[in-house]
This record gives C-alpha cells, sequence and structure tokens, in this order.
C-alpha cells in the first residue's frame, strides 16, 4: 500500500466568516491535489474562527449535513481528496467542536465530537462529547479523529492505539505559552502509541489568544515528518503503511502492556 500524502493547512482563516474560509479551503484543496495530496486537513474550528463570542459560535454552528458541510463535500469530490476540518456542529440545542472527515468522493467518513474541554471558553460554549474513539478506513490506514486538548491526555490516545488507529487527525488550537505541545507531547505520544499523528493548529492573534501555528506529523519512529512554522503554511508528509509496520514489528509498547496492573486508572 503507497504512503497517505497528507497536507497540512496551519491557518485561521477569518473570523467569524464561513464563506471566506470555505474559499480558503478550496484554494488549499486545489494546491493539495496538485502536489499529489489524498488528504487535507484543517485547524480546528477552522470553518468559523476560534475565538468568537458564545452567541456568534451557537449563531454559526451547523449541523453535520448542513450547508457548508455539503459545499466542503463537493471541494473534496471535485480535487478527490479526503477533507477532515474543524466547525461548531448544532444537534438540537447542544452545540459541540466538532472535525468531519469527508472522502474524496465527498460522502462523510467520520464527525468526532471533541471529549475534553479546554478552559472556562470551551466549558462554557460547547457541550463536550462522550464518545472517545472514532474511525475511519481511508488509503489503506485507519484513522482517527480528536481534537486539539484531547491528545494531551495519554489515556485518550491510547485507546485509539488499541483500536488500531493508524493515523490520529488533530486539528487544534494550541496557543502561547504551550507550544511545548507541538514540539514535544506530540511526537512522543507518536512513538508510544505507534502511530502517525496530524498535529494541524492555528496561527497569529485571535481575540485574546495567541496561536503558535509548529503543525507537525510525526511518526511512530518518533521522528517529525514535516514542521510548520510560526505563520500561514501548508506543508506535506507522508504517513507510510510500510514504516507503520516495521516500527510496531521493532517497538514492543503495545505487546507488553500488563493492562490488570492499571486498574487504578479507571
Amino acid at each position: 500500500m503507497p504512503p497517505l500524502r497528507t497536507a497540512l493547512l496551519q491557518s485561521s482563516g477569518r473570523l467569524g466568516d464561513t464563506a471566506d474560509n470555505l474559499k480558503a479551503l478550496e484554494e488549499a484543496a486545489t494546491r493539495a491535489a496538485q502536489a499529489g495530496a489524498g488528504l487535507l486537513v484543517t485547524s480546528e474550528m477552522f470553518l468559523t474562527g476560534y475565538a468568537l463570542e458564545i452567541e456568534d459560535i451557537a449563531r454559526l454552528a451547523e449541523p453535520a449535513d448542513g450547508m457548508s458541510a455539503r459545499a466542503i463535500g463537493e471541494i473534496a469530490r471535485r480535487h478527490g481528496l479526503a477533507v477532515l476540518y474543524g466547525y461548531p456542529e448544532r444537534d438540537g440545542d447542544a452545540v459541540y467542536n466538532a472535525a468531519q472527515l469527508v472522502g474524496p468522493d465527498g460522502e462523510r467518513l467520520a464527525n468526532y465530537r471533541k471529549t475534553h474541554l479546554f478552559g472556562c471558553f470551551e466549558q462554557a460554549a460547547f457541550t463536550p462529547g462522550d464518545t472517545p474513539v472514532v474511525q475511519a478506513d481511508l488509503g489503506g490506514l485507519r484513522v482517527g479523529v480528536m481534537i486539539c486538548y484531547d491528545v494531551e491526555f495519554p489515556e485518550n490516545v491510547r485507546a485509539h492505539a488499541l483500536a488500531g488507529t493508524d493515523l490520529l487527525l488533530v486539528p487544534t488550537a494550541q496557543m502561547h505559552p504551550f507550544q511545548f505541545v507541538a514540539e514535544q507531547l506530540v511526537p512522543v505520544r507518536a512513538f508510544e502509541n505507534q502511530m502517525y499523528i496530524a498535529y494541524v493548529n492555528r496561527t497569529g492573534p485571535e481575540g485574546e489568544f495567541e496561536f503558535v501555528g509548529l503543525s507537525c506529523l510525526a511518526s511512530p519512529d518518533g521522528v517529525t515528518r514535516t514542521r510548520a512554522g510560526r505563520g500561514e503554511e501548508l506543508v506535506f508528509g507522508e504517513a507510510d503503511p510500510e514504516l507503520l509496520r516495521v516500527s510496531r514489528e521493532t517497538n514492543p509498547y503495545l505487546r507488553d502492556r500488563r493492562p490488570g496492573l492499571y486498574a487504578s486508572l479507571v
């Protein structure tokens, strides 16, 4: 199975302007497809922006099959690549911080709701999701989804490893002074769980936040295969099933676990 060329769109888009952010996604999809990518991953809340007033998040939130989802499905179909995008999802009276994966045929493959909400802002704006492991098959890989703060919980990522996730997609809104998460924690998570992790951040000032960029694709051997800087970038990396196979044969973490000793964790 050939590697899955993955494009990481490090961008904050335009705050509160869904239409403009869809145009930016179209432009990125064009560039990604031209570069041979089979998957394009955006940042957390890419569709609307992150640092919104709570009432604006509620106003801009859309159902998983809403107008923007259909527009992104058409972008994916037109360019023949899968797209993972962050957005506020409305389901009845509840609003979730969500990420949706659309396949290269434009059909939805997975929808994930952030399970660990960070800080007072998110806890006031969103309902937490309750499904920690959401997966889909893409390009010969089992792809999982989580959002930002979720990846900082080792149990969360280990659950994905035990469920067979090969490539974990993590749209994020990582802010100053927590850049060590992108620089150090994410590559360690990839190594200890024997998976690829695509960690895709926002960048620059937005409201009270200063997003640090540093998006990366970390591989199961602990190597960072691609790394963005602090500005707007589209960077590429390969998720290689063969490297994954060899790394898992070499690294015994998952084989050497003793779950009977870990009962106190739950």
